[in-house]
């Protein structure tokens, strides 16, 4: 199956259209043509089978044949984590990240941080990517950026973890998570988090963690967590 994206489809919606690169992709390269199907998510949760009537490679048409809502997961898991120096590795968490499952996604700039830039909108693209890769209908919230400070003084629901390299007394994260619970965890730049976040952090009642015996890089510790997350709801 393969999985097309549309965030302005509802449930209310009857005949749907595609943008030229989509049409294309569906009349010369599936060879798709009148009467064949499609499944298409708005990202909301929504799977749409889709009939083509018009295979048109500038404007493919199709009607909605028929609706599914798949059911929300029973947890919340929000991924605060630091840029990388090198912006491909930021993808690759991304991607990773959306085919675990993973609901929001926060880039923080931080005190150490070496890239204070983020261009989201390429963000956004790699997160479509993956959720129709791994052929879910669950689109990860992507927060614009937002210095360290500011974000700490937001509020949370749930647990909140604050995952960093400094020798002090810490948790293992696997101990402290529990099922079905909304989950916040920071993730540092590859300079981990100055003293003062990692105090303003557990001032604001996050709980320090590690993810294992090894140093990680930040992509690498923010999929350890979103996999640790998701193993202790399976």
């Amino acid at each position: 199956m393969q999985l097309f994206y549309n965030p302005e489809i509802n449930d209310q919606t009857a005949q749907i259209s595609f943008d030229k690169t989509e049409s294309k992709h569906i009349v010369k390269v599936l060879r798709k043509t009148t009467g064949d199907t499609l499944h298409i998510t708005n990202g909301k949760g929504w799977l749409f089978i889709a009939e083509i009537t018009m295979p048109n490679i500038n404007k493919c048409m199709a009607n909605i044949i028929s609706k599914t809502q798949q059911k929300k997961r029973d947890f919340n898991l929000h991924l605060a984590v630091a840029p990388t120096k090198m912006n491909d590795r930021y993808e690759w968490f991304l991607e990773k990240a959306t085919e675990i499952g993973i609901e929001r996604i926060t880039p923080i700039i931080c005190d150490h941080s070496e890239r204070k830039v983020v261009k989201n909108d390429r963000f956004e693209r790699i997160l479509q990517s993956a959720m129709k890769q791994s052929l879910s209908c669950f689109m990860p919230t992507l927060s614009p950026p937002i210095h360290f400070k500011d974000f700490i003084n937001e509020s949370f629901s749930g647990d909140r973890f604050i995952a960093h390299c400094e020798e002090s007394d810490k948790k293992s994260l696997k101990q402290k998570l529990k099922p079905n619970q909304d989950i916040t965890i920071l993730i540092g730049p590859e300079g981990d988090f100055s003293s003062k976040e990692i105090a303003l952090a557990l001032k604001n009642n996050f709980i320090p963690v590690t993810l294992g015996e090894t140093r990680l890089r930040t992509e690498t510790a923010a999929i350890a967590a979103c996999h640790s997350v998701a193993f202790i709801n399976e």
